[in-house]
């Protein structure tokens, strides 16, 4: 079957992209298979016919599937081979698809609208989620959406001090840098970076850098878009325009009310009022959705015209901050960090560790020695909802704040633990995750963990004017300000250099100006969110709570690992309960030989430890042990006594020949020992070969 396919290519980076539309997914409004290298992206977007009159918000759906045929792989599970939730890593691509498509669209553009991404090949050096986005935009550029595209994306490392333009997954391991950033042709969209402490200007160079990088993936877009767009009214509304009259004065002076949940008594108040003096004239979903409309007005009003913050803080100001440290008893870390109405209480959960997380995806397998899981209750905004596991969202902000932590976590060989930190806010009216960055770290100095520098976040807003030509940047973004405002900029790091980023704007991007003046006033917001962190707590404790495993370290031979462990794990089940059970005990053991026992029950990890450096000890001439007789050994032929078994270490016996036994002549070897007996013996003779070991009582004494 011959099929009517369109493809373009250019170069990025030094490698080629191939766009490719015709040939699958025919029916989706949208399709395009995105390659580079050996990966390959299927990107669909389908759009309604017709607007959804049920919603008052603009109906978007993304999804990023990951499909382990992509890698040649199958899942590991023994039970579950299918595919099925999403990894947080998928969740986290789908975010990172859907941050910098959303804000292109117009605000009342209301059809249902579905883009779905699925990796189709995964060649373990191209990374897929940039590829991800750009084949979303090519496949959204296809249809009639009204959609302010295209858009690409790149990603920026540094390896020896050099920028690398969309550098492979081997070659990330090494990079201080993990930058993505997608842009339209003329302005930034979206950014995400983890970082090893990167200053702000390293930082604003590889931006710019990532911007013209992407331009080529832009530009080969342009050949398959669709010139026919669904056509959106952005007229004055009327009902807006009524709303707007007639509760407009009060509306501003609501804003004012600096008590969160007074000023939301009073709009929700304003709002029954609008419902009421415009029942059946118009419907209630459009009253309301003008109602957040002219109150988003004006609060952009009161910033931009008047200078003035919904809560009187000036424009670089931080709400009072709040850091206590110790609160939970049993727990083995716990931080309460508090910026204004905004509250998060970390736990820090030291594991062995074996307790570390098994990663099996489609783009690796391994382990997570470091885990940040965020919950954002309902109650934390006052609202009643259902909870019904982690939300996307969450799933995003606990990404973002762990990323920020990694560069200062203590080498796993110097502090073997697995860390688990668990983010739950209290109240949230702001910038919530850069609370739980803040509260990370307070949570690892209590618990102890000896990071090498203290991290601290902030989220930076944004209000322009229509035309773009004035701006006000906002410190400590809060929740107010970030619904009426353009953008969510959040900064995390230490005092040199930053490790995480994560913007996402409503405007079409931004400018370079405003991305650079943002980054030099998030330094100074996190520095003085710093000193009052360090003020409660300016360093790791030295002792870890008294309910923290610790951790006791053995080196055997590599050759001996099988041998501790045993058939099926015999050897050390027979060790741990010996030390008193999985309760009180677990042991780990390294590729190198080293063994890690950890218990937090002191006695419990002396018997393990004992037991395996007694077991793995290597037997040498001239030794002397105390040891057990275990057996009287006879010759096979005649059936006379020769000597004695002696148990002189755990499985490790050795004989006593009856003429080793007594300086004196001895008439037979049960005589003389009986089963059970302690003896002191001297090691005489090792053969390792043969696994034979020689002992003598009268050369002992």
């Amino acid at each position: 079957m011959k099929f009517k396919t369109k493809t373009a290519k250019t170069d990025l980076a030094g490698r080629e992209l191939t766009l490719e539309t015709g040939k699958m997914a025919g029916l989706a409004d949208g399709s395009v298979v995105a390659r580079v290298g050996d990966t390959v992206v299927l990107a669909t977007c389908v759009v309604a016919k017709a607007p959804n009159e049920n919603t008052d918000y603009f109906p978007l759906i993304v999804d990023y599937e990951e499909k382990f045929y992509a890698a040649g792989k199958i899942s590991g599970s023994r039970f579950i081979k299918r595919e099925g939730k999403p990894s947080e890593e998928a969740v986290l691509n789908s975010r990172l698809i859907d941050r910098p498509i959303r804000p292109l669209f117009p605000k009342k553009f209301r059809h249902d609208t579905q883009v779905i991404t699925t990796v189709l090949s995964y060649d373990g050096e191209n990374e897929p989620d940039v590829l991800a986005i750009i084949a979303a935009s090519t496949a959204i550029v296809q249809t009639m959406a009204p959609f302010k595209g295209p858009i690409g994306a790149a990603r920026i490392g540094i390896i020896d001090d050099q920028f690398v333009v969309n550098p492979t997954r081997q070659q990330l391991t090494e990079s201080k840098l993990d930058l993505v950033v997608a842009a339209t042709s003329e302005k930034i969209v979206m950014i995400e970076a983890g970082a090893n402490e990167v200053d702000e200007k390293k930082m604003f160079e590889a931006m710019k850098l990532a911007f013209e990088a992407i331009q080529p993936a832009i530009e080969i877009q342009k050949q398959f878009a669709s010139t026919e767009k669904i056509s959106v009214e952005e007229d004055v509304d009327p009902i807006f325009e009524a709303v707007k009259d007639h509760v407009g004065k009060d509306l501003r002076a609501a804003i004012k009310i600096a008590d969160k949940h007074k000023r939301e008594e009073r709009w929700e108040e304003l709002r029954q009022e609008v419902l009421t003096q415009f029942e059946g004239k118009f419907k209630q979903s459009e009253l309301a959705s003008s109602f957040d409309e002219a109150l988003e007005k004006e609060v952009r009003h009161l910033i931009l015209d008047e200078g003035q913050r919904p809560d009187g803080r000036k424009e670089d100001e931080i709400r009072p901050i709040g850091v206590e440290v110790g609160l939970l008893p049993r727990t083995h870390g716990s931080g309460l960090f508090t910026r204004g109405q905004t509250q998060a209480l970390t736990i820090a959960t030291l594991g062995a560790p074996g307790e570390e997380q098994m990663i099996d995806t489609m783009q690796m397998e391994g382990t997570k020695w470091y885990m940040h899981h965020y919950n954002f209750p309902p109650y934390s905004t006052g609202e009643v909802k259902s909870m019904r596991g982690s939300s996307r969202r969450e799933i995003g902000h606990g990404a973002l704040a762990e990323r920020a932590l990694v560069p200062v976590l203590p080498k796993r060989e110097d502090f073997p633990y697995t860390i688990r930190l668990v983010s739950e806010v209290l109240s949230s009216n702001g910038s919530s995750s850069m609370a739980a960055t803040c509260g990370s770290t307070i949570a690892l100095m209590d618990a102890g963990v000896p990071i090498t520098k203290p991290v601290s976040g902030i989220a930076m807003g944004l209000v322009t004017s229509k035309d773009g030509s004035t701006f006000r940047i906002l410190t400590d973004l809060q929740g107010l300000e970030d619904f009426g405002g353009d953008m969510d900029f959040k900064v995390a790091g230490t005092s040199d250099g930053i490790t995480a980023i994560q913007m996402d704007t409503k405007l079409t991007g931004l400018t370079f100006e405003i991305i650079e003046q943002t980054l030099e006033k998030a330094k100074i917001g996190r520095m003085t969110i710093m000193d009052k962190i360090l003020a409660v707590i300016p360093e790791p404790r030295t002792e870890m709570s008294p309910y923290a495993p610790r951790i006791y370290t053995v080196n055997i031979d590599e050759s001996k690992i099988g041998e501790l462990i045993g058939p099926g794990g015999k050897n050390i089940n027979t060790i741990i309960a010996k030390a008193g059970g999985k309760e009180l005990v677990s042991i780990d053991i390294e590729e190198d030989g080293t063994v890690l026992v950890s218990s937090n029950n002191p006695e419990a990890a002396n018997i393990a430890v004992k037991e395996i450096e007694a077991q793995m000890k290597t037997v040498e001439v001239g030794e002397v042990y105390t040891g057990e007789v275990k057996a009287i050994q006879k010759d096979r032929m005649s059936g006379k006594e020769i000597g004695a078994i002696v148990q002189i270490l755990p499985n490790k016996d050795g004989m006593v020949h009856i003429s080793e036994i007594s300086k004196e002549r001895v008439a037979s070897v049960s005589s003389v020992l009986k089963i059970g007996q302690e003896v002191k013996v001297k090691v005489t003779a090792v053969d390792a070969e043969r696994g034979r070991i020689g002992l003598s009582i009268k050369q002992a004494e």
